[in-house]
């Protein structure tokens, strides 16, 4: 399959990083989001990062205006007619997963192979939304995404071989390698990572260390470039709790049961950088 156009759906944090690392690999972009306001905020968070790059000598070189001009922006499904590939970025719930799967299949073309960019829902019960569950697979993008060369790609129960490669296509277009992991909750990475960061939490609560300290001594003793709770704050408390209770539901298993502290943080909308405070203050860097 010859990939020239690709949806991505959401533009959060994630899906602006992927939005930008695919125009950066000259893809045409259909980007799509349920606002005007968040689609121009992206677009600008995507001018600025492109010429941070550049400033750092750490993109290929194409000027934030060129990188642009391949991204298309609405707020209507109907853009995603033509795509060849579509990379899915909301939200983890899943009744709202389950209407834009069910929305997409109906307009894009037989041929689409659909991408959820999820962290624990799994990929089988996202196809079975669908009338393509063969062409539906899970691909974790790592955050940032322009700065991260790996990728969790997640075969589902359905997912075939040609779909599996035109992922690896893909991303091999976009500079990036992949590991091909089964559909389980949380599939490698959040399954430990999730983990982690819950228990990290309950250390805080418990007032076992301050969240600094909690960090340091992974940083430090065991050589992370970031610690647990600098980890939940850039991905997103919110992120990190639907992820969880998707673990504790699945499993049915005591140690996925989330944090008090963390539930009462997100009830308090303290999401992390995104929303300026999490377990550090971001406000000046906002500002």
């Amino acid at each position: 399959m010859k990939l020239e156009t690709v949806g991505v759906i959401g533009a959060g944090v994630m899906g602006v990083g992927v939005a930008h690392s695919l125009a950066l690999a000259d893809f045409r972009v259909r980007l799509v989001d349920v606002t005007e306001e968040k689609l121009a905020k992206a677009r600008e968070l995507i001018r600025q990062n492109i010429r941070l790059q550049n400033m750092m000598k750490r993109g290929n070189g194409m000027s934030a205006d060129a990188a642009l001009a391949n991204i298309q922006c609405s707020t209507d499904y109907e853009i995603l007619r033509d795509v060849d590939f579509v990379v899915e970025n909301v939200i983890e719930n899943w009744p709202i997963k389950k209407e834009v799967y069910e929305t997409i299949d109906s307009i894009c073309p037989e041929h689409a192979v659909f991408a959820a960019n999820t962290s624990a829902i799994s990929i089988t019960r996202i196809g079975s939304a669908t009338n393509r569950a063969a062409q539906v697979l899970g691909m974790h993008f790592m955050n940032p995404v322009p700065m991260k060369s790996m990728v969790e790609m997640i075969r589902g129960y359905h997912t075939s071989d040609s779909t599996i490669s035109a992922g690896k296509e893909l991303l091999r277009q976009m500079g990036k390698e992949c590991v091909v992991v089964q559909d389980s909750p949380g599939f490698v990475s959040n399954r430990v990572l999730m983990l982690t960061v819950n228990e990290a939490i309950f250390l805080v609560q418990d007032r076992v260390a301050a969240p600094e300290e909690v960090d340091h001594i992974f940083r430090e003793c065991f050589g992370h470039k970031m610690g647990p709770l600098e980890t939940a704050d850039l991905i997103g408390l919110d992120t990190i709790l639907y992820s969880v209770e998707v673990l504790y539901e699945s499993f049915n298993d005591d140690k996925y049961r989330p944090c008090p502290l963390l539930k009462k943080m997100v009830d308090a909308g303290l999401h992390g950088r995104k929303t300026g405070h999490g377990f550090y203050n971001y406000q000046e860097v906002l500002a």
